[in-house]
């Protein structure tokens, strides 16, 4: 091909290497901002018949042929060719092909660099609304696990070892808050999202009496970037977002590693659907909580796309470099695995049983009512830290003898402290350790329902919201 019949090829007397061109081109992964690519050149060229830089049968002309490329690529006919390096390339000159030399009036104004941000700022900006959108359905799962299982003991753990008993609806709304502040940072990277580039051009703006407002407004943009080289220089808010999903992932990739665990036969707290679980090839009583593992593994990619991206960035001087062209394949990606892990994981967790017998046996075959000894000796006057290591030789010779607390008689209790009396087995109870966690945020049950009706209001005054913008 003769360099000359590429967009930028007059400057250019030899054509591009094959190797190079391959290269560099970024078509094989661009090319799903189409739509974006099309919303921003609609609006831009209708700003340039409303400035009067193009006339009014330019723009028509342009308008149309737009809509024929439009078409072409919703039917999969469009003609991509790979000499055009990427997607915005490739429609303008079929834009070109279509209606005529009017096409390349398109350009008049702006530079790849601003179109490129400006497509990446729709794509981004719909991308935060779709994960936002996720993360909520997955809450409302969380929440109508914790109201049914509302009366369920489930032994909390520490270092993966017994520790003290919660409910498991106050285990379950760990999560649900956490989430929770997932969606608040969504909510703060959609501010940077919310920035229009367009109109900065190359990097130092346009001597063409443009008006960035007009199409800021027309593309629903609330602010602009102040700086043209800020303007195309800028992925701050691919980082924003793909740092909000790397802590997302935190949150899923542990919840993931509990579902592993209470669902092998040693915890046995839950069992997974069939529909979210897989089998052996050779063993064929297994079944393998394969989604929730794959959610764990997933995560590593999701890091991966930050640091590589973080990295892209960290020594690259303003304004544009082709070294940004490695941003979309990390956010594309990540968008890719976190839209497909939310709902797989609001799947996963709506359809598991949770097995009640177990738990139940669970909470009364441990030693985690150990801190309510010392407590209860504590609130009889004896010192916290005598309390402690009456306690733990209690708990020594409980297990020398093989026997929970709970199975201790009264006398053997007494052989430690005169102090204990036949109320310490009801204070030792399962339920009454749970009740007795009376502090804001505590797993007694008046407490957890506190916690249900403020997750249950944050829900629904999302639900009254229109969208990421609102009340920002």
């Amino acid at each position: 091909m003769n360099e000359k019949s590429k967009l930028w090829g007059g400057r250019f007397s030899k054509s591009v290497d094959p190797r190079a061109e391959g290269f560099t081109s970024s078509l094989s992964f661009d090319r799903r901002l189409w739509r974006e690519d099309l919303e921003g050149s609609r609006a831009h060229v209708r700003m340039l018949g409303r400035q009067g830089i193009l006339s009014p049968d330019e723009v028509a002309q342009i308008l149309d042929g737009l809509e024929q490329v439009e078409k072409e690529l919703e039917t999969g006919t469009f003609p991509f060719r790979q000499e055009f390096e990427d997607i915005h390339l490739n429609i303008e000159k079929r834009l070109s092909e279509l209606i005529g030399p009017v096409g390349g009036k398109l350009h008049t104004a702006r530079s790849r660099n601003d179109q490129v941000a400006l497509d990446e700022h729709l794509y981004l900006r719909q991308v935060i609304e779709k994960t936002a959108a996720g993360i909520t359905a997955l809450q409302e799962v969380i929440l109508g696990l914790a109201q049914e299982h509302l009366g369920v003991i489930f032994p909390g753990y520490t270092h993966l070892q017994r520790a003290q008993p919660v409910l498991f609806s106050h285990h379950l709304l760990a999560y649900f808050f956490m989430l929770q502040r997932d969606y608040e940072r969504l909510r703060d990277a959609w501010k940077r999202a919310d920035l229009m580039p367009l109109g900065a051009g190359a990097l130092a703006g346009t001597s063409f009496p443009i008006d960035r407002h007009q199409v800021a407004q027309e593309l629903g943009f609330t602010r602009l970037y102040e700086n043209s080289i800020d303007a195309v220089s800028d992925r701050d808010y691919f980082l924003e977002y793909l740092f909000c999903a790397a802590v997302l992932m935190v949150h899923l990739s542990r919840l993931a590693e509990e579902i592993v665990l209470w669902s092998t036969t040693e915890f046995g707290f839950i069992e997974l659907d069939d529909a979210f679980a897989t089998g052996s090839s050779i063993m064929p009583q297994k079944k393998n909580p394969d989604v929730a593992e794959l959610v764990r593994g997933k995560t590593g990619r999701v890091f991966g796309n930050l640091i590589a991206l973080l990295t892209v960035l960290k020594g690259l001087p303003l304004a544009y470099n082709s070294d940004l062209q490695e941003d979309k394949e990390r956010v594309f990606d990540t968008a890719d695995t976190v839209l497909a892990v939310l709902p797989v994981m609001a799947g996963l967790l709506s359809t598991m049983k949770v097995k009640k017998d177990r738990l139940a046996q669970a909470v009364r075959q441990d030693y985690s009512n150990a801190t309510e000894v010392a407590d209860y000796l504590a609130k009889k006057g004896v010192p916290f830290r005598e309390a402690h290591a009456i306690t733990g030789r209690a708990v020594r010779y409980a297990l020398e003898k093989g026997k929970y607390l709970l199975d201790l008689t009264l006398e053997e209790w007494q052989s430690f402290s005169p102090q204990f009396a036949p109320d310490l087995f009801a204070f030792l109870a399962p339920a009454a350790v749970v009740a007795a966690k009376t502090s804001f945020g505590g797993t007694a049950p008046e407490r957890v329902r506190e916690q249900l009706e403020r997750a249950a209001a944050l829900l629904a005054e999302r639900r009254e919201k229109t969208g990421m913008t609102e009340n920002q």
